[in-house]
């Protein structure tokens, strides 16, 4: 069995074509297009495609787009639950229900039919799951957001994805921290890297106030209340100079992420009793 995935719906569009259970190839668009993530993240543009990258996977393997058996699409518009973002999020839903076409327009030969949608945080799971060297383990993935939550907690025992918990959004420990991204100058869903730099400059002297409205639940989810990042530090435009505030801010927001994943992780591991763990 010849399998073809792609990642497209948000950043960083992706293929990866897998047979008979082996990972054959696997490459980021941007490799191709050389533009950075490949694309932003926005809903405009969830129609674009790996398209370069799909086509060098199949070349890879030495296949057709014909000769594919399914191809799995890793997000899955029928879970989406409609909330007050205003059209935009509509756009984006419709793209993803459109994918089977543009997908078969991308690689001609490839029938629509082969499309299958898989929904993004199991997509995630499965990629740091099954791609270990573990038939049984533990899994928990957290990013900015997937159809309708932002998280999932489980475990895959003899191959298989049991998902234990999962945070509805609108709270996400990603979201925040794009937002705290952004709030520091930098381009949000691209250089959240640039935070933990910076945050390797400050203390985390806001850690208790953060605890307040960042904090796991007790039962496998989380909760972010609205924060105000102008309390702790000035919002920087981009390319100005920052301060310790900034730094201190950076510092704390990045303390309280790896204790409230940290607090998740001890969760899942209460609950399977596994001693390994997958992360994505």
């Amino acid at each position: 069995m010849r399998f073809l995935g792609i990642n497209a719906i948000f950043h960083d569009p992706a293929a990866a074509l897998v047979a008979d259970g082996r990972i054959v190839a696997a490459a980021e668009e941007e490799r191709f297009s050389r533009r950075k993530h490949g694309k932003r993240p926005l809903a405009f543009s969830a129609w674009e495609l790996p398209e370069q990258a799909a086509a060098w996977c199949l070349r890879e393997a030495g296949l057709a787009p014909e000769d594919v058996d399914a191809v799995a699409y890793s997000y899955d518009p029928s879970l989406v639950v409609r909330r007050p973002e205003g059209d935009w999020e509509d756009l984006r839903t419709r793209y993803a229900v459109r994918a089977p076409l543009f997908l078969a327009t991308a690689l001609p030969g490839l029938d629509p039919a082969q499309v299958t949608y898989v929904p993004h945080h199991v997509a995630h799971a499965a990629s740091a799951g099954l791609a270990s060297p573990w038939r049984d383990c533990a899994v928990l993935v957290c990013d900015g957001r997937g159809e309708n939550v932002s998280h999932l907690a489980g475990r895959y025992r003899d191959g298989e994805l049991e998902v234990l918990a999962a945070q509805e959004l609108p709270h996400s420990l990603g979201l925040m921290y794009e937002d705290v991204t952004e709030h520091l100058g930098f381009l949000r869903s691209s250089d959240e890297y640039k935070v933990m730099a910076m945050a390797s400059y400050g203390r985390p002297r806001h850690l208790d106030a953060l605890r307040e409205v960042i904090r796991a639940t007790g039962d496998g989810g989380f909760r972010v209340e609205p924060v105000d990042w102008n309390v702790y530090a000035k919002a920087l435009p981009k390319g100005a100079p920052w301060t310790s505030d900034h730094a201190d801010l950076a510092a704390s927001v990045q303390a309280r992420l790896e204790e409230v994943l940290t607090e998740l992780a001890r969760w899942l591991h209460e609950r399977t009793g596994e001693r390994r763990l997958a992360l994505a």
